[in-house]
């Protein structure tokens, strides 16, 4: 509500001073249009007063944010997607280095395994059949093949009768093991050790369950050494003749 002058109605009804004659008081215009103070209505289905309005300047500063928020968006998510590129790229070369890191390995171990002589002969039916029909009489003892079955077995014998292991045997070749020729001779307490380690790792099968059995070992002197002997023999031998009906190792 706007104040009134003291001395005159409101500016549509002026009111003159008696007896001056002077023209009527008008009082001048107020510097802007009046305001009024009313409580602010929440809007309905809201408990909080409907905001007010943003004046200019915020708002054209809450645009410039956005702008730039959303012009950093793209440079964050190039550097982020060139990071990961960086990481597989790396990843691949790691698996590349491990790859060829293995294969040389694997490569390295395939040429050792064929230029040194194993340690340990397997049976060899092959090599069974090159002999010819058993069974044979006067077989060497450095002739004797892994799996050979004798009849007979004397262990001091320099030769055996070898049959095969369906008849009737007393003792078979079950582990052999060569030492490399360059090798200088180790002594009998190393070879009748390396007799009884290689008897300990043959594999036999559970038919010697059926017979009284013992172990035993032949392996070369000094002098033999000397002939070019390099074989250190394990046989199972059984104590009363040949009784044996079957071959004792796969």
């Amino acid at each position: 509500m706007n104040d009134e002058n003291t001395t005159g109605n409101s500016t549509g009804n002026p009111k003159t001073t008696p007896g001056t004659g002077l023209p009527p008081v008008v009082p001048p215009p107020p510097a802007r249009p009046p305001t009024s103070s009313l409580p602010v209505q929440p809007r309905a289905g809201t408990d909080d007063p409907a905001p007010s309005e943003t004046p200019s300047d915020e708002t054209s500063d809450n645009a410039q944010s956005t702008e730039t928020a959303s012009n950093d968006t793209p440079a964050a998510v190039s550097k982020e997607t060139l990071l990961k590129a960086g990481i597989v790229v790396a990843g691949l070369i790691l698996l590349g280095l491990l790859i060829w890191w293995v294969a040389t390995l694997l490569g390295s171990g395939n040429q050792q395994a064929t230029t040194q002589p194993p340690d340990t002969e397997s049976a060899s039916p092959s090599a069974q059949a090159s002999r010819g029909e058993l069974p044979l009489d006067g077989v060497g003892a450095l002739d004797y093949q892994l799996g050979d079955c004798f009849e007979n077995f004397d262990p001091e014998a320099t030769e055996s009768r070898v049959v095969p292991c369906t008849t009737g045997h007393s003792a078979q070749l079950v582990a052999v093991h060569r030492y490399p020729e360059s090798d200088s001779y180790p002594g009998v307490a190393a070879l009748r050790e390396k007799g009884r380690e290689i008897c300990q790792g043959a594999g036999l099968t559970d038919a010697v369950a059926n017979y009284v059995l013992m172990q035993r070992n032949a392996y070369p002197s000094d002098t033999s050494w000397e002939q070019g002997d390099r074989r250190v023999d394990c046989y199972v031998t059984a104590d009363k003749g040949n009784i044996i009906m079957e071959s004792l190792i796969p």
